[in-house]
Parts: structure tokens; sequence; C-alpha cells
């Protein structure tokens, strides 16, 4: 379709537009919305292609590692950092076990 014919078919569809009364345009979005088959747009553009969005999206960070610590993570191929993050998790819930509240250690109480 040449640059003519374009302009031409979008002012024979602007006329056709144009030629709807207010009650056929309320009778026709009536019959859509009715309609099971029916999506809107708007939900058709909320998903955007590629990972969904997690719960707790992880943070950008800048890390410096050990040069053997990172070349024994990057060798064992994709998800490499995936697995640096669960080993600190680990160690962060080991960690957090074994420190006990306040309240819970044993102090002499002075008279």
């Amino acid at each position: 379709m040449n640059d003519q014919q374009l302009l031409a078919h979008r002012a024979r569809i602007r006329a056709a537009l144009d030629s709807i009364t207010p009650a056929e345009d309320a009778a026709i979005s009536k019959a859509v919305l009715d309609d099971p088959d029916t999506v809107l747009v708007t939900e058709l553009t909320k998903r955007r292609p590629g990972r969904p969005v997690a719960d707790t999206p992880k943070i950008p960070v800048s890390i410096r590692l050990s040069p053997d610590v990172l070349d024994h993570y990057r060798s064992s191929g994709r998800g490499w950092q995936g697995r640096i993050d669960e080993a600190l998790r680990k160690l962060m819930l080991l960690e957090t076990q074994d420190e006990r509240p306040a309240a819970a250690t044993s102090r002499k109480k002075r008279a």
C-alpha cells in the first residue's frame, strides 16, 4: 500500500466512524463489553514480556569477591549469582539461629 492509498484508506475509516450516531456507539460498546471473548486492551498491555515480577525482587549491588570464590561459582555455569545468593542466605540463617535474644541470656544480677 503506497502513501496515497494509505491516506485514502484512513479517510474512509474516519468517514465511517464519523457516521456512527451516539446511540449506535453506545449499543456497540455494550455489545462488546457483554461479549465473554472480549479482552480489554489494558489487560493485554499490563503484562510485559520476559520474566514474571518477583514477590521480593532482588536488589542489584556491587560486591568485591576473591578471585577463587568468583571462579568457583562462575565455573558451575549459569545461575552462579543465584548460587552465591543461596550460600549467603544459608549463612545468614545459621548466624541468626546462633544468636539468642538478650532476655534469654543468663546474666548474674548484682544485688
